[in-house]
């Protein structure tokens, strides 16, 4: 099993401001879709809602999203589970990204082995939404790519701290 975490993240961490990623960066949004597509995407609800609805379910990748509301309507090609454990066990022979939000990565970086994260060289203020932070005695960046106003960064798990 590989899971990957794919992120955006300003300066101080922050990944989100009132439902809505505080940038606009066509090219993360290509890398994303790059290294997403043909996988499985595990969000929570509000990274779902916050998609714009025409872009639901992002194509070519199985849209799993998070919640414990078992009411809560989705279309018929999206999953549903209650917890990231559910989901992981579910499709733990297939190659898992972790797709959002706070809770999510907060949770999944625990178990993911690669982190691809765009570094935002921004500091965002009013943010509401935050990462967590890269323990680089646990990761190792192992490759990166220089863009202005920000960098492609991939770091991979070196460590397995004792919980």
């Amino acid at each position: 099993m590989s899971i990957t975490i794919v992120a955006a993240i300003s300066k101080n961490n922050c990944i989100g401001k009132q439902g809505k990623l505080p940038w606009n960066i066509p090219e993360d949004m290509k890398r994303v879709k790059k290294l997403t597509t043909g996988k499985v995407i595990i969000m929570g609800r509000k990274t779902w809602e916050s998609i714009p609805e025409k872009f639901r379910p992002l194509p070519n990748r199985l849209n799993i999203v998070i919640t414990r509301n078992t009411d809560y309507s989705l279309p018929d090609n999206v999953e549903k589970y209650p917890d990231i454990k559910s989901a992981v066990i579910a499709h733990k022979n297939e190659k898992i990204i972790g797709f959002g939000g706070q809770h999510i990565f907060e949770e999944m970086i625990q178990i993911a082995d690669t982190l691809n994260i765009t570094e935002v060289n921004q500091t965002i203020e009013d943010g509401d939404t935050f990462f967590p932070k890269i323990d680089k005695t646990i990761w190792k960046e192992i490759w990166r790519e220089p863009h202005n106003g920000f960098d492609f960064v991939e770091y991979k798990k070196i460590y397995e701290p004792r919980t």
